[in-house]
């Protein structure tokens, strides 16, 4: 017999509520499959079983369960309901997993929730799909249906009179907007992080048009997208054994070195900013794999506790023209983060009078001074360069 015990997913919550049972209550269950769904302030994570048997729950549907308490047991062969190992029927779920009475609303995800507000569906409207769980993608996909058979665009109510004000859309006088989870926890960080860390910054222009004409065969190479991102993550990663400092953090008046890089990448598509982790960096094509999954999730906000924990250093991206310069959060836990913006056409004028163009991206680095100094800044932003030319 195995006890399946929830751990611990994140810092921020301490508890997490079951939001999907994969495997039912007595059925049989592979050592390493998937058997339930946790949802966390930040993301939908989902657990694993430890042996092969038959799993058991020991936790409800949509209940909320604490790190360290018991999820469910796996047992070698089936027992009868009444002899299962140090329990009884598990309340408010029935052999199959579900609530032995029908729920009152389904469990709607954080990211589901943040596009119902922004399309204009209503409780009762995601209820009618006869989901236990709704998510993000449910939701517009409910959305797009009702926009074919109206008028083609989707339809967003603006609040009237005796509105709640933390469910109106923010764009009327008078009103608020409530904060998503994923920006209450992005508000968090920021706050910690600009009151513990004394960051600094230096900041490079990097000539980036061979890189951008290198990424088509790269693609072609690797049959995986390939762009500025997949190859400033690999890079960085590179740098790891010569700059180990970099991807450290602080403890106390020591600095805890990593045992391998892994490089944060941010996406930021409207709903939160999401800083997934990129944790296979040996190879081009395990980024850029990664990174093609990462926008997929981030697409839909449905990312696992995993895919956004263990960062030791990150790269953000900054993908508006306008922009040309940007100072990234160094998130508690890290010393580093480097920022790359977009790229931008800047003429070269010769001796002979004859002028060129040449493709250009600014990159910051902003590091932790307790750790980093101007110097070993410089030094990492040339080897970065060097490392991208080879």
């Amino acid at each position: 017999m195995a006890d399946i015990r929830v751990p611990k997913l994140n810092n921020n919550d301490t508890e997490y509520l079951i939001v999907e049972w994969l495997v039912e209550d007595g059925g049989p269950v592979v050592a390493g499959e998937a058997v339930a769904v946790l949802e966390t302030s930040k993301a939908a994570d989902e657990l694993e079983a430890g042996e092969s048997g038959h799993l058991y729950h020991a936790a409800a549907l949509n209940s909320w369960i604490a790190p360290g308490a018991l999820l469910a047991r796996v047992t070698a062969e089936a027992v009868p309901v009444l002899e299962r190992p140090g329990s009884e029927p598990v309340a408010g779920a029935d052999m199959a997993g579900r609530g032995s009475a029908p729920a009152l609303q389904p469990v709607v995800t954080d990211p589901a929730r943040a596009a119902m507000e922004e399309l204009g569906i209503s409780d009762s409207d995601v209820a009618s799909l006869g989901l236990a769980v709704i998510r993000r993608a449910d939701v517009v996909a409910l959305a797009a249906r009702r926009s074919g058979e109206t008028t083609g665009t989707a339809r967003v109510d603006a609040p009237g009179p005796g509105t709640d004000p933390d469910k109106a859309d923010g764009r009327q006088a008078g009103t608020t907007q409530r904060l998503s989870r994923v920006q209450r926890a992005v508000a968090r960080a920021v706050t910690v992080s600009h009151a513990a860390i004394p960051a600094a910054y230096t900041v490079v222009r990097f000539e980036v048009g061979p890189l951008l004409a290198r990424t088509k065969e790269l693609s072609r190479q690797v049959r995986r997208p390939v762009g500025l991102a997949e190859l400033f993550v690999q890079a960085v990663a590179a740098l790891h054994p010569a700059f180990p400092l970099f991807f450290a953090s602080v403890d106390g008046d020591e600095a805890r070195l990593a045992d391998a890089p892994r490089v944060g990448v941010t996406f930021d598509l409207g709903e939160g900013l999401y800083v997934p982790v990129v944790r296979d960096t040996g190879s081009l094509r395990e980024i850029a794999e990664a990174l093609m999954r990462y926008r997929l999730a981030a697409a839909e906000g449905d990312f696992r506790e995993k895919d956004l924990t263990g960062a030791n250093i990150a790269v953000t991206l900054h993908t508006d023209a306008d922009v040309v310069l940007a100072i990234p959060l160094i998130f508690p836990g890290t010393v580093c983060a480097l920022a790359i913006t977009s790229p931008q056409s800047e003429p070269v004028l010769a001796e002979d009078g004859t002028v060129t163009v040449r493709t250009v991206a600014n990159i910051g680095l902003a590091y932790d001074h307790r750790l980093i100094n101007g110097r070993d800044a410089a030094l990492f932003l040339a080897a970065l360069r060097t490392e991208l030319r080879a």
